[in-house]
């Protein structure tokens, strides 16, 4: 990894002169790391990180004043951002647009992370074609105030496998929160409600084989300690978080791209942070460096997944 280049009150990155300001501030009151921590991190990881989000908008998730104040989601790029930071105008549903920023660029990461971006959030479709997404995500987690790393193992080793069985390999990584999310990279042939049915259709496919141990119920209450397989992130405008992307939560875990020889020996959501990550990329290499070489286009494996879903007997929930 390279060295960090961000440490004075002015820097040069691709061109752009930077004022880097109050590095002293405290971002994570739990372990010590300040906005200079934050800044040098994402300047390290620009090489490895930037190709991730380049041709995405994102959603900025800030902290000001540290997870000690009020948080806030940013969609809208306001307007003293810099021209270089590149804009996408993004229709909303019910109509109007908001001007989503890309991080296309080491500088425009460095720079927001000045702003005190915790988080960037990128949006499950590309800046040039938003109707279709380019990755099919299944996010994984356990129920709220339960950790539960085993059971999210086993259930993204469990889809894993079953994706198998359509010709799919997917990605898996740590959400640095309390769960995992498996991803399968998309041609973008298709749009958001053929890609959300055919994830819900593969979830459908393991609650029917492990219907004590999977659901698709929404409420809570129905889930009767069951662990929900949350497909509904796969829609117009959702975002999942980037990886390599620093969580807004005390340790300040990463959310960290694993092979999944790691998930078999035992990974767990948060065993990478801030401070091990950059360790971990000068050991290994980025497992998902080479994800986009191969993109899948789902119609191509409808059929097989009909002969599954026609082959296991609907789970009660269904009924």
């Amino acid at each position: 990894m390279p060295e960090a280049g961000a440490h004075g009150k002015s820097v040069t990155i691709d061109g752009h002169r930077l004022a880097i300001t109050h590095r002293d501030k405290l971002l994570f009151p739990g372990t010590g790391l300040t906005k200079g921590d934050l800044i040098d991190y994402y300047d390290r990881i620009a090489p490895i990180l930037v190709p991730h989000l380049a041709d995405n908008p994102v959603s900025l998730q800030r902290f000001p004043d540290g997870l000690d104040g009020e948080g806030f989601y940013q969609k809208d790029a306001p307007t003293y951002f810099p021209d270089w930071i590149p804009r996408v105008r993004f229709p909303r549903r019910e109509g109007g647009h908001f001007l989503a920023p890309r991080i296309d660029s080491r500088a425009a990461l460095v720079y927001l992370a000045n702003q005190a971006m915790i988080t960037p959030h990128r949006y499950l479709s590309p800046a040039d074609d938003l109707e279709h997404p380019d990755r099919l995500i299944f996010d994984l987690d356990p129920a709220e105030g339960r950790e539960e790393d085993a059971r999210v193992r086993r259930a993204a080793l469990d889809l894993r496998d079953l994706l198998a069985e359509l010709s799919i390999t997917p990605g898996v990584q740590t959400t640095g929160s309390r769960g995992f999310h498996v991803v399968v990279p998309l041609d973008g042939g298709e749009g958001f409600d053929t890609v959300r049915g055919f994830a819900r259709d593969v979830a459908r496919v393991l609650v029917r084989r492990h219907p004590a141990r999977y659901t698709l119920a929404q409420r809570k209450a129905q889930r009767r300690g069951r662990l929900f397989l949350d497909v509904l992130r796969n829609a117009y405008g959702a975002t999942a978080v980037a990886p390599y992307a620093v969580r807004a939560r005390e340790g300040a875990p990463v959310a960290t791209p694993l092979s999944w020889s790691e998930v078999e020996r035992g990974a767990a959501p948060r065993d990478w942070t801030m401070r091990n990550l950059l360790r971990r990329l000068g050991q290994k290499a980025d497992p998902w460096r080479e994800q986009g070489a191969r993109r899948f286009r789902l119609d191509a494996h409808h059929q097989a997944l009909a002969a599954l879903l026609d082959r296991e007997a609907p789970a009660e929930e269904e009924g």
